[in-house]
């Protein structure tokens, strides 16, 4: 597909489609055997992955590639001009871009998942309930992309790193971390939810007015990196131009670029996908959506809620009030795995703990975007970060019901039906 000049950029030229943007000259000097004719990716050559390399090989050339943040281009940039720039005399500059991706990728997904259990100790209060939750997020149902060059893994690293160090009080790392992770995928200004958690529950037990500029200061910086794009994204489509070559969303009071991509492009906006030939979609996403609701309505139910009223604030687990924020530091230096209970009454709840409360209105609101507004199957690698999936399947694993073999059933089967579809070229997700 060849993207118009007045969208895809502020320059009158003639736009590269992905594949032979993947091909053209890096934006410094090319190194010598830069004309090597493929990337590593022809083996799984699907379209993200080829944007994704097109844009750390050539920068954001065409307008269609805004979809796609910065954060894993440039991180592969940097990786195939350090570390791997002794292999391009070897295989080529455009393999080592490839080869950059996969190693960036699965070294990453390694971190993530011991950052998962540990933070799955914290919250769960049990370390088998823990082990089997970060077990089946080692063989999520979307384990194909987490191998495979999309953003994905980075971003998993980034918020589920962010989301420990924030309930082990370390706030500045994760500020800095969730506002990493709205660099690498845009569903990342979600977090910001969990500062306006902790903001919310802090401001009971301080002042008030310097709690909530504290917090509102951490959401600015996650949204910061968002809004930046968008900037950029406008200065390059936008400016330059005259109002009749300006695309509609340039004149809108608050133009978005990544809406009009998505639904120029994709056709992405609410109710836009229920059509009947799309039920099969609809199917192959039926089995995430189907673990997510029970995920919001176990932890979401009454006893939530009425934990929020009954439980001492200074007993609420890893969200506590700023009185005992210096006492939490100190115990958190050591193994967080060894972190004494703060209550028994709230390990006896289990997953019905208040501290899984901003996690449950994150997987309910992206579910339901991903069904209502996203293109349906996407849900499988949309979802796979969220941690109450894996914190619910673990429960029914520690409590052996026979809903858990079927979870481990549709697991594997995604895993080995993705690596199938998703390496030839056809639908999966």
């Amino acid at each position: 597909m060849t993207i118009t000049p007045t969208f895809g950029s502020r320059r009158h030229r003639s736009m590269l489609s992905p594949s032979s943007g993947a091909h053209s000259s890096p934006p410094t000097t090319p190194p010598p055997h830069s004309t090597l004719p493929a990337y590593p990716t022809t083996a799984i050559p699907h379209q993200y992955s080829i944007y994704f390399l097109g844009i750390a090989h050539c920068g954001y050339e065409y307008g269609k590639s805004y979809a796609f943040l910065p954060l894993l281009p440039l991180t592969i940039s940097f990786l195939s001009r350090t570390v791997f720039a002794p292999l391009v005399p070897l295989i080529g500059y455009r393999a080592v871009l490839g080869l950059s991706g996969y190693v960036i990728n699965n070294v990453t997904f390694v971190f993530t998942a011991i950052n998962f259990y540990k933070l799955s100790v914290i919250i769960l209060k049990d370390s088998d309930s823990a082990l089997w939750a970060s077990i089946l997020f080692c063989f999520n149902p979307a384990l194909v992309f987490y191998s495979a060059i999309y953003s994905e893994s980075l971003y998993a690293l980034l918020s589920i790193g962010g989301i420990y160090h924030l309930v082990t009080g370390g706030n500045s790392i994760a500020v800095l971390l969730l506002a990493l992770s709205t660099c690498a995928r845009y569903n990342g200004v979600l977090n910001a939810g969990y500062f306006c958690f902790q903001t919310l529950h802090q401001a009971y037990d301080a002042l008030a007015v310097q709690v909530l500029i504290s917090g509102a200061l951490r959401c600015i910086c996650i949204f910061t990196p968002f809004i930046a794009f968008q900037a950029y994204g406008y200065y390059n489509i936008c400016l330059g131009h005259s109002i009749n070559e300006m695309r509609p969303w340039c004149k809108a009071r608050l133009p978005l670029l990544y809406n009009c991509i998505q639904s120029h492009y994709w056709g992405v906006g609410f109710l836009r996908y229920f059509q009947l030939k799309q039920l099969p979609n609809f199917l192959l996403a039926s089995p995430i959506l189907s673990l997510a609701l029970p995920s919001v309505e176990e932890k979401n139910s009454s006893a939530v809620l009425f934990s929020l009223e009954t439980v001492q604030r200074s007993s609420i687990a890893r969200f506590p009030g700023h009185h005992n924020l210096r006492q939490r530091k100190h115990m958190t230096r050591g193994d967080p795995v060894a972190l004494p209970l703060e209550n028994d009454s709230l390990a006896k709840l289990g997953y019905l703990t208040v501290s899984c409360l901003p996690f449950i209105l994150q997987l309910a609101f992206m579910a339901a975007t991903a069904f209502f507004v996203m293109h349906v199957q996407v849900a499988t690698r949309f979802l796979s970060a969220s941690p109450p999936l894996y914190w619910f399947a673990s429960k029914l694993m520690v409590q052996r019901k026979r809903w858990a073999y079927l979870i481990w059933a549709y697991s594997a089967a995604y895993i080995l039906l993705g690596s199938s579809l998703f390496s030839n070229f056809y639908p999966f997700t």
